[in-house]
């Protein structure tokens, strides 16, 4: 399996996160990567490929024009009105107020965020768009013929929203490569989340519509991130009533429950009949997650890409979460080999 990566990924890094009350470095840093390279460059995966180049509206199709304008202006923005080094909204829209754009940075940060964890620095647009063009190069390649292509991202996308960016994640790479599918002709899309968080930005693109079946495997949000979206009840609206399955599980799940619950959402793809299925690969359900409360051991990650193989589609695996950072390779790789051992 080939794996399309950018270096540009590099700049985005030295900012910081609220995480339990105190402002400390951000979990999702440079090194994560660093870990999955070595690690593929010891598997069958190692081959890299560099993305494509994509045109500004390219990363439009799902996010609007104003957002991503703003992503890229960002940072020149609040660099031009602050020597700090790096950008946090420090307010949020609520309920009942007005989705105004504020003439400000603070005002704009503040409008086009959901919470405190997804920071600028200077070299973050860079990375943003680059996460997104190795996305849709990975997706271009699988249309083409690959049978499987692993797309390295980072920044990650799933919660990244039509103009809101949260959770680390600034544009949604999975759901942009599965328009980009639906764009180039196929008829049916199935997006699979393995994070161990749910993918609300990527739920949220697809809610009403019948073309891309979002299931979403994830702790139960009444307990975890992002706490407002993720819940069983959540099935679709519209023509997209019964295409968004949610599968909650408490803390503490082990591979008996998740094994269980992926088994659920795998038959009900396969049910589905998709052209093509997009995978947001996250291994944060790992037991040492710093920031997660799952119990997968590393074997079970095998047993996850054996079972997506089970489907027989053109498979786009699109890289999301993780943070146990010694671990983040073994783990990634885990689940491509069981993948492709069972293709």
């Amino acid at each position: 399996m080939k794996t399309v990566y950018s270096d540009a990924h590099r700049g985005h890094a030295g900012a910081k996160e609220m995480h339990l009350g105190k402002l400390v470095p951000i979990h999702e840093m440079p090194s994560r990567i660093d870990m999955i390279l070595a690690r593929l460059a010891e598997s069958d995966h190692r081959e890299l490929v560099a993305p494509k180049s994509f045109s500004f509206e390219a990363l439009t199709r799902l996010h609007s024009v104003d957002y991503v304008t703003f992503l890229s202006e960002a940072w020149d923005l609040w660099s031009a009105n602050s020597d700090a080094p790096y950008a946090l909204p420090y307010t949020s829209v609520a309920p009942g107020m007005r989705l105004k754009v504020p003439e400000t940075i603070d005002g704009k940060l503040s409008r086009y965020a959901f919470d405190l964890a997804a920071p600028f620095v200077a070299g973050t647009w860079d990375a943003i768009k680059a996460s997104a063009e190795v996305a849709l190069t990975g997706q271009e390649m699988v249309a083409g013929g690959e049978g499987a292509v692993f797309s390295l991202c980072r920044p990650p996308g799933h919660h990244a929203m039509a103009d809101q960016s949260g959770g680390y994640c600034y544009l949604n790479n999975a759901a942009i490569a599965a328009q980009a599918f639906l764009d180039g002709g196929a008829g049916r899309v199935a997006l699979v989340d393995v994070d161990y968080h749910h993918g609300n930005g990527s739920q949220s693109l697809f809610y009403d519509r019948d073309d891309v079946l979002f299931v979403s495997l994830h702790a139960d949000p009444a307990q975890e991130y992002p706490h407002f979206l993720g819940y069983g009840d959540e099935t679709g609206e519209g023509p997209g009533e019964g295409f968004n399955l949610n599968l909650p599980m408490a803390w503490g799940t082990a591979w008996d429950g998740y094994g269980a619950a992926l088994d659920q959402g795998l038959a009900r793809i396969a049910d589905f009949g998709p052209d093509v299925v997009v995978i947001s690969l996250g291994v944060d359900t790992f037991k040492e997650d710093p920031i997660s409360r799952f119990k997968l051991e590393h074997e079970d990650y095998l047993r996850i890409g054996e079972a997506i193989a089970g489907l027989k589609r053109p498979t786009h695996f699109v890289m999301e979460g993780g943070y146990a950072v010694e671990a983040i390779g073994i783990n990634t790789v885990n689940l491509l080999d069981g993948f492709a051992g069972s293709s």
